[in-house]
């Protein structure tokens, strides 16, 4: 990080299945999670994203994003980049792809937004077990 940059605010933060770059430049965040539901374990994902956008701040900066485990230590997924502000008045979009994430374990899992090593965001991702549906 640069000596005279503003650290900017996280506008918002998604962990989703996929996003979506359309042919008009936005983006589609699909299938939007706030749970893990899993009729057993392990459960596998052949691919998950956490998209998250930057603004207000100005210079250079580096994201890191982690699923991190029920144990508060250890990390399923991580991902860094680096990224640039160059107006107060831009925002940065920044996208992590996971591939093969694994989940072993029922219960409380977080995901992560740091900015230059420092947490600047922590949500729960719950690990639920759905009962299986019996057949009629």
């Amino acid at each position: 990080m640069e000596e005279d940059a503003i650290l900017p605010d996280l506008q918002s933060c998604v962990l989703c299945e996929d996003v979506r770059c359309e042919i008009n430049g936005m983006q589609t965040l699909v299938g939007v999670l706030n749970v893990i539901p899993a009729p057993s374990l392990p459960i596998n994902y052949f691919k998950l994203c956490i998209w998250s956008r930057w603004c207000s701040g100005s210079g250079t900066f580096r994201q890191k994003s982690r699923i991190v485990g029920v144990d508060e230590q250890q990390v399923l997924a991580q991902a860094e980049v680096e990224f640039e502000l160059k107006e107060m008045e831009g925002h940065a979009t920044n996208v992590h792809y996971f591939g093969g994430v694994q989940f072993q374990q029922f219960g409380l899992h977080h995901v992560e937004i740091y900015l230059e090593n420092e947490l600047r965001l922590r949500f729960p991702l719950p690990v639920v077990r759905i009962g299986m549906a019996e057949p009629q």
